[in-house]
Parts: structure tokens; C-alpha cells; sequence
């Protein structure tokens, strides 16, 4: 039968109502570092295959590369890769069932976006 109240009844979670919280935020910026993980990795794989075609795309990539554009996409790049180690690791833990108390969660959703600055920024004052 036909649910004759279907457009009176409101959204559930209704996005007025809603509050992110601090995991629900951690889990979608694991989601977008991903992606930039995979932006990054093709980053590396272009300058691989400009090293190997020729000396002038070497040489366009690597400047690209080495220029203050692009050594602000690496930084960025390292920050998201360390992010997204954290997350995974962060779901590996939950899947053998430790610290998944709300919050416990929720420190290591901060916890993670502060561990993830201090890795990149250890890594870029050795580099």
C-alpha cells in the first residue's frame, strides 16, 4: 500500500537539529584524505614518468615540484597521508573492539588531527 503520510513526516537526522561531532568530521577528513593520498600518488607517478620520457618534462615536473606551489602540495600531501595512517589505524583499533567508548572516540578524533600536524611538521623540518 501507498504510505499516505510520506511527505509529512521530517528528515531524521533533520540537518536543523544535527550536530557533527567530532568523529563524524574525523571520519569524512579520512574519506578526503584519501582522495588527496590518491591526488598525491599521481603527483609522483607524473614526475616518474617525466624522468623517464625526457629532460624537458623532467625538468617542467621537478620545477613544478620544487617550486613554493609545490612544496606547499607536498606538505599538504604529508599531513593527509599521516591523517589517513591515523584513521586507519584508528578503525583497526576499533575493530578489535578498543576504545570505541564515545569518548575515548572523540579524544582521538582531536588526537589524530594534532598527531598528523606534528609528524608533518617533524618530517618537514628534516627534509
Amino acid at each position: 500500500m501507498a504510505d499516505v503520510n510520506r511527505g509529512n513526516r521530517p528528515l531524521s537526522p533533520h540537518l536543523q537539529i544535527y550536530r557533527p561531532q567530532m568523529t563524524s568530521i574525523s571520519s569524512i577528513m579520512v574519506r578526503i584524505t584519501g582522495i588527496a593520498c590518491l591526488g598525491a600518488a599521481l603527483l609522483v607517478v607524473a614526475w616518474l614518468v617525466a624522468a623517464a620520457s625526457s629532460a624537458e618534462a623532467f625538468a617542467t615536473v621537478d620545477g613544478l615540484l620544487r617550486s613554493l606551489l609545490g612544496k606547499l602540495i607536498m606538505l599538504a600531501a604529508t599531513w593527509a597521508i599521516f591523517y589517513h595512517m591515523l584513521g586507519r589505524l584508528r578503525h583497526a583499533l576499533w575493530d578489535f573492539g578498543y576504545f570505541v567508548e564515545v569518548e575515548v572516540s572523540e579524544k582521538m578524533a582531536i588526537g589524530m588531527f594534532g598527531l598528523a600536524t606534528v609528524l608533518t611538521l617533524i618530517v618537514a623540518i628534516a627534509v
